[in-house]
């Protein structure tokens, strides 16, 4: 490229960026009228907050999965809003504001990525991932451990993917993938030994055993499946959604063809609703 050529470059990409930092203060400016002269902007607290943004997370999700770009932007800016919120009220109250945690970001993004701010090397993603983790360990300091990190009310199949995810980032893995499969079908046989032994109860005393037994045996299954899909490069919860939304096509496709019908489902035998399901199945449903 030419020296000319350069040169454009670079005033395009300083003419982006002042076009992003005058709509970042724009926004901001929004958040502060918001603040002084909304009531119910002024009303809210952390606390208050919190559900509305792990709602606005789950919008975004949805988004991305669906690949609704236009969506996507809505969604990515009502989590964008969140954060200057929590920003400006810790502003009100002194303890930090929304530059703080700019410059937090940056501190902490420079010190995970010594493989672009500095000399060191990562031979690839993985290697990146890595180093992270011993890193992050290494910044936390000597009382923090490597899972505690992961929050208790995280959504639980996340939270399985991550910890497994943490654990390999300082060896503790399967050496060879294919070996996971043993796990899995050792928790499979052991789940479904304590649901024979539900089965067979004789007391209510007996089965309540079995039940906690057999809770505790599907967990580590789905465990074990979790991390089977963590080796083969799946993510699960995106397997489940995909899944979920697959279940609720075919069972509304059954629904509303029963209700054109005039029938209720609660007279039909599972055969004549398994026709209808089969019907949308093969529609690609």
């Amino acid at each position: 490229m030419t020296k000319i050529g350069v040169f454009l470059l670079f005033l395009q990409s300083m003419k982006n960026k002042d076009k992003k930092l005058k709509s970042f203060e724009k926004a901001l400016e929004v958040m502060d009228r918001l603040r002084e002269e909304c009531p119910w902007n002024r009303a809210q607290t952390n606390e208050s907050l919190r559900p509305m943004t792990l709602e606005e997370v789950y919008e975004l999700s949805d988004a991305v999965l669906k690949k609704e770009e236009d969506n996507l932007k809505k969604e990515l800016g009502d989590v964008f809003l969140h954060i200057m919120f929590y920003s400006r009220i810790a502003e009100e109250e002194g303890r930090f504001d929304i530059a703080d945690v700019m410059d937090k970001l940056c501190e902490k993004m420079i010190y995970r990525h010594p493989h672009v701010f500095s000399d060191t090397k990562a031979a690839d993603a993985e290697e990146v991932s890595t180093n992270w983790e011993m890193l992050k360990a290494k910044e936390k300091g000597g009382n923090r451990r490597i899972l505690s990190g992961i929050p208790d009310s995280m959504p639980t199949v996340l939270k399985a993917y991550s910890m497994q995810d943490k654990a390999r980032g300082v060896g503790f893995d399967w050496e060879k993938k294919q070996d996971v499969w043993d796990k899995v079908k050792e928790e499979l046989g052991e789940y479904e030994a304590e649901l024979e032994a539900l089965d067979k109860a004789s007391s209510e005393v007996e089965a309540a055993a079995a039940r906690g037994r057999a809770e505790e045996e599907l967990g580590d299954f789905m465990f074990a499946t979790i991390n089977a899909a963590r080796l083969y490069g799946l993510d699960p919860d995106t397997a489940l959604n995909r899944a979920c939304d697959k279940f609720r096509r075919r069972f509304t496709y059954l629904e509303e063809k029963t209700i054109r019908q005039g029938r209720d489902l609660h007279d039909m035998t599972l055969e004549q609703m398994d026709e209808i399901w089969d019907e949308a199945k093969a529609r690609g449903l």
